[in-house]
């Protein structure tokens, strides 16, 4: 994706680093038996799996359990039981925490944001909140900004971008520093069909290793996920290829209704008659 004319010629080099790093370093990603709720309501029971290298899409109805699998991955929430791994260590300890925040971009459904900062204070105080040297905070900015192609936009207000070049900023917030692991929460709510598709090429362009995307658009699934895990009733009701759902089912759309209208609650991948 052209990053425009307005890129800082220091973006260049720093984009490439980013990717570099992406390349030589991955993160494993596994969740064993959790369960997570609120008070005394059970919202996820016993789920499992492993996060896959590319993008996975995550789809449910609501109230199965999305935002908050994702809340717990990204460690805003410790899991009530079983076990959530970032390169073989939980996240439910002190140290485990600090260590998964370091290679995690999160963007939630709906990200907040001081209307009057620019783009580039937006994005440089997310490389803070990360940890990221003040030395390195700039070029940082510029690299993830260009990624998302906003360098032109780097100096306007986030009050003023469109819908569409909010949730490119967002992203860029997200990226900041390289993380290894990026979780996206219905990033393209809100969105109309041109900014939905521009989103799709920024997605597909990120250097990041492994992305899990929720959304409650099935056409965006198919437009960009290699892999997808269906959640049911708070429990994974399919995970694998995309293609292999469509495979069986058709279409992302068929396979996902068939799963949660008649799904397998044990997470085989099974749908009876």
């Amino acid at each position: 994706m052209s990053m425009g004319a307005g890129a800082h010629r220091g973006c260049a080099p720093a984009l490439l680093g980013v990717e570099q790093r992406a390349r030589e370093e991955s993160v494993e990603v596994q969740v064993r038996e959790m369960v997570q709720g609120y008070g005394r309501r059970r919202i996820l029971d016993g789920v499992t799996f492993t996060l896959d290298e590319g993008i996975t899409a995550l789809l449910g109805p609501n109230g199965a359990g999305k935002s908050t699998l994702m809340r717990t991955l990204v460690t805003d929430l410790a899991p009530r039981g079983g076990e959530v791994l970032i390169d073989g260590r939980p996240v439910d300890t002190r140290s485990g925490r600090h260590a998964a925040r370091e290679r995690i971009g999160y963007l939630p459904q709906n990200f907040g944001f001081d209307a009057r900062f620019r783009v580039v204070e937006y994005v440089e105080y997310l490389a803070w909140l990360r940890g990221i040297p003040a030395s390195q905070r700039p070029a940082a900015a510029d690299a993830a900004i260009a990624a998302v192609g906003l360098s032109n936009q780097s100096r306007m207000t986030m009050g003023s971008l469109s819908g569409g070049m909010r949730q490119r900023a967002g992203i860029a917030g997200a990226i900041v520093g390289s993380p290894q692991l990026l979780v996206l929460d219905e990033p393209t709510v809100g969105l109309d069909p041109s900014q939905r598709a521009e989103f799709r090429r920024v997605l597909t362009s990120l250097p990041t290793s492994r992305i899990l995307l929720s959304t409650h658009l099935t056409d965006d699934v198919e437009a960009v996920a290699q892999h997808v895990i269906v959640l049911a009733q708070g429990q994974i009701a399919h995970q694998g290829p995309t293609a292999e759902l469509i495979d069986t089912y058709g279409s992302v759309d068929a396979g996902y209704l068939a799963l949660v209208d008649v799904g397998d609650p044990a997470g085989q991948g099974v749908v009876t008659p």
